[in-house]
């Protein structure tokens, strides 16, 4: 049974940092490639960051800069650490593994930026 359990969000303001944990279970973690979503209320889920197999990175352009995906194969878990956070950053955040045996969906996290 595939798990991926999000960790880490919470109510941070503007300006603020606050980094995303997705620990993964069940899949062979380092032949996913990993990403994170966001999702807020009203509006589709739009895709925020993807980190591959080997390492590359890509981001989305309104979190470039900002943001930075990483993961850790021997702990099984990508991170997203966010920097200078921004109100419209506000979202329930999802990780997504996609790889040989399919595509998977973590529970999500609230993350609210907010004074």
């Amino acid at each position: 049974q595939v798990q991926l359990v999000v960790s880490g969000g919470g109510l941070v303001q503007p300006g603020g940092s606050l980094r995303l944990s997705c620990a993964a279970s069940g899949i062979i973690f380092s032949r996913f490639s990993m990403a994170w979503y966001r999702q807020s209320p009203g509006k589709e889920r739009e895709w925020v960051s993807t980190i591959y197999t080997g390492g590359s990175t890509t981001y989305a352009d309104s979190v470039k800069g900002r943001f930075t995906i990483s993961r850790d194969n021997a702990k099984n878990t990508v991170y997203m650490q966010m920097n200078s956070l921004k109100p419209e950053d506000t979202a329930r955040y999802h990780c997504n593994a996609a790889g040989y045996s399919g595509s998977y969906w973590g529970q999500g996290t609230p993350l609210p930026v907010s004074f």
